[in-house]
């Protein structure tokens, strides 16, 4: 093989990246992130392993490139709104776990017989945890708007912050840690350069950036090819003034952050970020030697346990003093047990400036790679871990976790429905059930929601809906339902277990992602089971499919046709034709109805309407408008597109013809040509409500209602 590759570097890449898929596919199959499989391919690649890479200096040109635009996403997806959203945990969290877990860390680094510079890297290696790698993971488990998630993205922003902090002091002071010489100077001179490139930064935000983007922005491609030049420029101009590439590229995400390209740009980024970064992992796996990795194991052991216990433990502690419950705390800690691609960043720094040597980098690269692989486990596993630990971890928890029950309402009587959830969905939910009348409590945990509701008159609690123990602060005994928005498998199966074990006497309503799921549910005892995403696409399709435009044919006629689509916990839900009794209280008849993709013309007084249904109505313009107060649970359907299944026809009686005379009992339009005629046009005369016993005459126009395919067959018919 390096006989091969030898000389070649296309030959060399094509070797490394082979290899570096088919270590990432054994890793996804294992579960690990592909940090992990591509630290392991560098090892296999370098002079521990195969020896494939000789292109040392390339690789770590695409290095730096993926470096500086994983700093520039960074700063374009800055969301200071986020920290804002889950209040002061995320700040009071964040720099409480870095300045702990860093005095902490340093503490055991000296005993262990580092260099007080050692110690110091390390330590600060051990504070950060991996935004890629939380985020992907709660993506996964769709956990990223919990309570939990959206506490960890904040404090994981923080220490995003504190890391940029720290990389533009190291790079700024250079030697400072070894040299001392006129540090008010340096300090000095550091501060003006910054304010000099925060303010040309500033100048081209306002001046350049506002007229260049909507330019570039006609073409995808370009746009993002700006962005990567933005980014490398920014870069070395930060390297020129001494701040670092990193630093450079990250204010050239943070100068894009506040435009309305940042979502395509980022989304044209990511891809690309990720294959860079392959090569940093690359060329930092294949800089560890065997030898070196095997006297770092022990003192690895050490800071991976300190940092996979001692993360959680510290956030635990810092949001059961803020008043969250310890099941918040728990899995908001366990999330961030994990050091971050940032800590192998600011490690390779230090070796960069000759801070630190290999040795502690190595030490840095296996904490890394064990915690990474430890957490990753742990937070897919997190609720079983939770219901294991949970009777141990009332100490992280006050006796009144006072910020997940406040304003909860007080219970006077009976309550219809308790909804767990008031993101898009479950709001949607709650405006229709007050539209009702009906007597509901809202659990959600975003203050914005929270404090839209309360202004529409909705008692809110603050919590998560996906906590199962929120049901220790909210009055089951006088509901009616428990209905639970959130999509989760495992939350849903154990929020129907405790209310059986509490006895529970009301219904649950619980919400599945799939068929399976639902089946699963329903089994468990669920009452009933939203599928949102198949209810939308089955209504959407119906839109697509079923729409009955019927004035569009352009007939000449006074009765208005209307459709409507009956929602779902309609007063009608399930009632006959008969018990509606909408031509007797509204003088509207129900002229079709379209269910599934099938249309019904000819109901008899027994035939049931449900929810989703389409009907026709037909009657005078006033009585339609009846009608649809009448029904009250109705969605019109609004547009104008052209008819699909069903549409208005006319035929006019030649005198001679054979159907003159003769009754429309005897015609039988619909036995025979599945269409109802709806009125007739003799001369000036209008007969809205023909009779079956009425005798067509020659001149006669009928006006039809039908299919599309029924009416043209029956125009088309000789009544010569």
């Amino acid at each position: 093989m390096e006989t091969f590759i030898h000389g070649n570097v296309f030959y060399e890449f094509a070797a490394i990246l082979a290899m570096a898929a088919a270590v990432g596919a054994l890793g996804f199959k294992l579960r690990q992130p592909l940090i992990v499989s591509f630290l392991v391919a560098g090892v296999l690649a370098g002079p521990s392993g195969f020896g494939l890479i000789e292109s040392h200096d390339k690789i770590d040109l695409l290095a730096r490139i993926g470096i500086s635009l994983l700093l520039f996403v960074v700063g374009l997806r800055l969301d200071l709104h986020m920290i804002r959203t889950v209040g002061t945990v995320a700040v009071a969290a964040g720099l409480g776990q870095v300045v702990i877990t860093a005095i902490i860390g340093f503490a055991l680094a000296l005993a262990l017989g580092m260099s007080g510079v050692t110690a110091a890297y390390v330590s600060v290696a051990l504070t950060f945890s991996s935004t890629i790698i939380v985020v992907k993971l709660l993506s996964d488990k769709r956990e990223i708007d919990s309570l939990h998630g959206r506490i960890a993205v904040g404090l994981l922003l923080v220490q995003d912050i504190v890391v940029i902090l720290a990389m533009i002091g190291l790079t700024a002071l250079g030697g400072g840690l070894t040299e001392v010489e006129s540090p008010a100077g340096a300090v000095a001179l550091i501060l003006g350069k910054g304010a000099a490139f925060l303010g040309l930064i500033a100048l081209l935000m306002y001046y350049l950036l506002p007229y260049l983007l909507p330019r570039l922005a006609r073409s995808q491609e370009l746009l993002a090819l700006f962005a990567i030049a933005w980014a490398v420029l920014l870069g070395a101009l930060g390297d020129l003034l001494g701040f670092g590439k990193e630093v450079g590229a990250f204010l050239g995400g943070v100068s894009l952050a506040s435009t309305d390209y940042r979502e395509a740009i980022g989304a044209r980024l990511v891809a690309l970020r990720d294959f860079l970064l392959l090569f940093f992992f690359l060329d930092l796996g294949a800089r560890l030697e065997i030898g070196v990795v095997e006297t770092q194991m022990m003192d690895a052991a050490i800071f991976s346990l300190f940092v996979l216990a001692g993360h959680p433990l510290i956030v635990m502690a810092i949001m059961g003093y803020m008043g969250y419950r310890r099941r918040t705390g728990f899995l908001t800690g366990l999330s961030v047990a994990q050091i971050s691609e940032f800590s192998l960043i600011l490690g390779a720094l230090g070796v960069n400036l000759g801070h630190i040597d290999s040795n502690a980098m190595g030490l840095i690269t296996l904490v890394g790679v064990a915690t990474i692989c430890a957490s990753t486990y742990l937070i897919q596993y997190s609720g079983q871990w939770y219901e294991t630990l949970a009777p141990y971890l009332a100490p992280f928890e006050r006796k009144r976790a006072y910020r997940e029950t406040a304003g909860a309402p007080a219970s006077s009587g009976a309550i219809d429905i308790i909804l767990l959830g008031l993101g898009a969905y479950g709001g949607e939910i709650a405006k229709n059930l007050m539209e009702r009348k009906k007597k509901v409590i809202g659990v959600d945990f975003d203050p914005r929601a929270l404090e839209l509701w309360r202004g529409r008159g909705l008692p809110v609690i603050y919590g998560d809906g996906a906590d199962p123990e929120m049901l220790d602060l909210l009055p089951i005994a006088q509901s009616r339902w428990i209905v639970s928005t959130v999509r989760d498998r495992d939350v849903s199966l154990a929020l129907i277990k405790i209310l059986k074990h509490r006895l529970f006497p009301g219904k649950v309503a619980l919400s599945a992602r799939s068929l399976a799921e639902a089946e699963e549910l329903g089994a468990a005892g669920a009452h009933v089971v939203f599928r949102p995403y198949r209810d939308a696409a089955e209504y959407a399709a119906d839109a697509l499919t079923e729409p009955a435009r019927l004035l569009h044919s352009g007939v000449d006629w006074p009765v208005t046709l209307k459709e409507v689509r009956l929602r779902p916990g309609s007063v009608f839900s399930g009632r006959t034709i008969e018990e509606i009794a909408l031509p007797a209280e509204t003088g509207v008849t129900i002229l079709a109805l379209s269910r599934a993709g099938k249309a019904h013309f000819d109901m008899g007084p027994l035939f049931r309407i449900y929810p989703g249904d389409h009907l026709i109505l037909m009657g005078a313009p006033a009585s339609i408008k009846r009608a649809e107060e009448f029904l009250g649970q109705r969605i019109p359907i609004e547009g104008d597109q052209e008819p699909e299944m069903f549409a208005l026809g006319q035929v006019t009686i030649p005198p001679g013809s054979a159907s003159a005379g003769r009754t429309l009992a005897d015609l039988r339009p619909r036995q025979k040509y599945e269409v109802t005629v709806i009125g007739i046009q003799r001369g000036e005369e209008r007969i809205t409500s023909p009779a079956a016993s009425d005798v067509i005459q020659p001149g006669d126009t009928l006006i039809v209602v039908g299919s599309k395919d029924a009416v043209d067959r029956f125009e088309a018919l000789p009544f010569s």
